[in-house]
């Protein structure tokens, strides 16, 4: 195999090697996430990786277990190892991670580089994405498509892609800060498959697009409900963009983000133009234990909830991985539990459902020893800061829903 280039960690040397190669390469695509933790989307990058690879006739496997890699890197079976990683909290065995270090393996992907990943090869990004690739894994996974198929609907039966890039906001948790601005990045004919059934997009801040409408259009047109999975940037709703989005075909929730108190008034303002012209289910990322973990994270996290709550929409708590860091860790996961389940957070308050898991624990142990864990996080936090959880440990969603009878 060829070294690569450990400073831009894709060595465009391989990209010559696939297009001018005089046979077929055996070629390896390793989706560092799914061999951890598995995913429930595929890898869009080895998605256009393989389309390309098989444009030039080579052998795309994907390797589904890391003892492949180890067995047959010592038969030199493959002329090319690709390996992306997405996210940073991703494990490799450190085998492979040898094999990383010398060069036995091309890597990519934000999971390894933040937001210094290079981008791919223009011709590359803009392939049709081999929808195909995680075909094989997917069959023995669901026993030939007989179970757990709902699970890998991602992989199964949507089309996958940008129809923007970029974003000016900068956020500092974001990978994708190297951008100022948001530009059109392909048409829906780039990456639409016919056959599947609906579209999912990853554009970073589609609201802030000046094509917004025009892409409406061109995914009207094509007739399948489409979803965008990143969080909306409601602070740039207007009448005109809520009027067209409210319309359209959307697959499941509409999805914004409020992930800073300090938009609390803003928010409040767009969500009204929103409930103006949407009747349908609409959740708001709520990100935690970001800017710091302490009481007042707890509190603005409240507040949040409570101003999603009165605009009849839901949260969805997003966990910054420093929320481990905090004494208050166990509240974290208990607000995320409450909240990310509708059927609770529709029908108790924080403090009926923590009595109710208490109550089921009860129930079903022998000998009680100590409360369960969200009740006493529920307490505990409640014994030191019993303002803050007099304000909201007992709002109920069907009681401050403004728009229930609407």
């Amino acid at each position: 195999m060829r070294k690569k280039n450990t400073k831009k960690n894709i060595d465009f040397d391989y990209w010559n090697l696939i297009k001018s190669s005089d046979r077929p390469l055996e070629i390896g695509i390793i989706d560092a996430d799914l061999l951890d933790q598995g995913t429930r989307h595929p890898n869009l990058a080895l998605l256009k990786i393989s389309g390309y690879c098989k444009k030039f006739k080579h052998n795309i496997k994907l390797i589904t277990d890391y003892s492949e890699i180890i067995e047959e890197c010592q038969q030199n079976k493959y002329d090319i190892l690709l390996m992306s990683k997405v996210f940073k909290f991703t494990q490799i065995p450190s085998e492979i991670l040898s094999k990383i270090e010398n060069n036995e393996i091309v890597i990519g992907g934000t999971g390894f580089f933040d937001m210094d990943s290079p981008e791919l090869p223009y011709e590359i990004e803009h392939e049709m994405p081999d929808y195909d690739l995680y075909t094989d894994y997917i069959t023995k996974q669901t026993d030939n498509f007989t179970k757990d198929v709902v699970k890998y609907d991602d992989y199964i039966n949507f089309s996958i892609g940008f129809t923007t890039r970029g974003c000016f906001r900068k956020c500092s948790f974001c990978v994708n800060r190297k951008y100022d601005r948001v530009y059109k990045h392909s048409p829906i004919s780039e990456f639409i498959d016919p056959k599947r059934k609906g579209i999912y997009l990853w554009d970073d801040n589609f609201m802030a697009s000046s094509d917004f409408h025009n892409i409406l259009d061109e995914l009207i047109s094509t007739g399948k409900p489409f979803q965008f999975r990143q969080g909306l940037d409601i602070r740039l709703m207007t009448d005109k963009k809520a009027e067209r989005l409210a319309n359209v075909k959307y697959k499941g929730d509409f999805i914004f983000a409020f992930d800073h108190i300090e938009d609390a008034n803003k928010i409040s303002e767009k969500l009204k133009i929103w409930r103006k012209y949407s009747k349908k289910s609409t959740k708001l990322y709520v990100l935690t234990g970001y800017e710091s973990q302490d009481e007042i994270d707890i509190e603005n996290t409240f507040k949040r909830i409570k101003i999603i709550m009165e605009h009849g929409c839901l949260p969805y708590i997003m966990r910054y991985e420093d929320y481990t860091k905090s004494r208050f860790r166990s509240l974290y996961i208990q607000l995320a539990r409450w909240c990310n389940q509708p059927n609770f957070l529709k029908k108790k308050s924080f403090r009926q459902y923590c009595i109710a898991n208490e109550d089921y624990h009860q129930s079903n142990t022998k000998v009680i020893k100590e409360y369960c864990s969200s009740y006493k996080a529920m307490i505990d936090f409640e014994m030191e800061f019993p303002e803050i959880s007099k304000k909201y440990y007992d709002l109920r969603f069907e009681e401050i829903n403004q728009y229930k009878n609407k």
